[in-house]
């Protein structure tokens, strides 16, 4: 297991996959007292992933990193995406909540061998693009601190210097970024996200993003050519959607151009299981109870069971109902339960959620997919032991030739 420190934890999706990984988190820091209190509630009826997590309730800019020690591997977290979130008030470097220069800070204090971030995909808006480029040359060298009176522009024109100019910075970073979409690596859900990662340069790191393993072509393929889907879900062919031969033959063209991957999850796929919690006993489901009050409203229907769902959000002013319900196989609507969302940020099921229904969705809308976190954080827990192998390697052949 490698060491790690985790920032802005939220409810711990980022924190469980990169536990499944192999990291092993010497802290987990978050301001707010309800995710806080969920982690600890878990911890305290024995789920095993989490037992022996240091959870933290803390703002994380009166923090003191040399009192966790040395050696942390890993730093990660999700920085607050409110001021770069399409739906939010997209104020980035005027935001109070960036809290982008407390996570290149960890980055400075820690030393860590990799670091990953997450965050919306409005990061990469257009009118955001010099910011998001200071964001990384900041964590490409955060030695390289700002000064005393200086603007963050002045000192983006110093890390442009730094960066281009030859001779040692001091702690440095290899980074690179990727706009992914969670769908296309076995998410129930089309959920965007800038995924940034950095390995301190003095490593020799090979690494990249891992290949998509999911495509859209292939659940067309399995509804549509060779009804697999349906069939999976045990729909009769008189309630299954037909297309016409030219959609058919549409679709043959474009999954014989792409390698073949595993099919997207749909919603259906997600919930397949759970009772319905309008009529039957959930009793045994924890968090899988109905609440009322679902209705579509303009750009905001709700999610088809046969797709990835629509992004669950948390919402700035709570949970935004359209995009937290789904439209059923008799056109009616309902908002998911809360387990129903957890599964579709796949967390486990014996993951649970102790607030009320807003505050659980709320909880649920800001994490990261585990699933997510797992597939990118086990692919840099690879290259952490394919390093320590080398390093290894080159030891044993310095005292063999001594």
């Amino acid at each position: 297991m490698y060491s790690s420190i985790e920032l802005f934890s939220g409810t711990g999706g980022l924190a469980l996959g990169l536990q499944q990984s192999g990291f092993d988190h010497r802290a987990l820091l978050e301001w707010d007292k309800n995710s806080c209190d969920n982690i600890k509630a878990n911890i305290q009826r024995g789920f095993p992933l989490v037992q022996h997590w240091n959870v933290i309730q803390t703002d994380v800019r009166l923090v003191h990193y040399d009192e966790y020690g040395e050696n942390i591997k890993l730093v990660a977290g999700g920085p607050p995406c409110q001021p770069f979130s399409l739906g939010g008030k997209h104020q980035a470097y005027n935001d109070k909540r960036d809290m982008f220069p407390e996570a290149v800070r960890a980055v400075r204090e820690l030393h860590p061998q990799a670091f990953i971030f997450e965050n919306v995909k409005g990061l990469l808006r257009k009118s955001f693009s010099t910011y998001f480029s200071y964001i990384i040359l900041q964590l490409s060298h955060p030695e390289v601190t700002i000064k005393q009176g200086m603007t963050w522009l002045e000192h983006l024109k110093t890390l442009e210097e730094c960066h281009t100019s030859a001779g040692d910075h001091g702690l440095s970073y290899n980074v690179v970024f990727r706009l992914v979409n969670a769908a296309d690596y076995g998410v129930p859900q089309s959920r965007h996200r800038v995924i940034i990662v950095g390995f301190r340069n003095d490593l020799n790191a090979n690494w990249s993003f891992p290949e998509p393993t999911h495509t859209k072509e292939s659940l067309l393929y399995s509804k549509y050519i060779d009804s697999s889907y349906w069939e999976s879900h045990k729909i009769a062919k008189a309630k299954r959607p037909r297309v016409t031969q030219h959609e058919r033959d549409r679709i043959l063209r474009s999954f014989d151009n792409r390698e073949r991957g595993e099919r997207w999850q749909t919603v259906r796929d997600a919930v397949k299981g759970l009772p319905d919690p309008r009529s039957e006993n959930t009793s045994r489901y924890a968090n899988h109870e109905f609440r009322d009050g679902a209705r579509p409203y303009a750009g905001h229907s709700g999610s088809v069971l046969d797709e990835p769902s629509k992004t669950i959000k948390a919402g700035d002013h709570g949970v935004p109902g359209g995009e937290n319900m789904l439209v059923l196989d008799d056109s009616s609507l309902r908002y998911y339960t809360v387990r129903e969302s957890a599964r579709i940020q796949t967390f486990p099921d014996e993951y649970l959620f102790h607030g009320s229904w807003t505050e659980s969705m709320r909880q649920i809308g800001n994490a990261v997919p585990v699933k997510l976190a797992n597939i990118v954080g086990e692919s840099v827990a690879k290259q952490l032991e394919r390093m320590d192998a080398s390093d290894g390697k080159r030891e044993h052949s310095g005292l063999e030739a001594v």
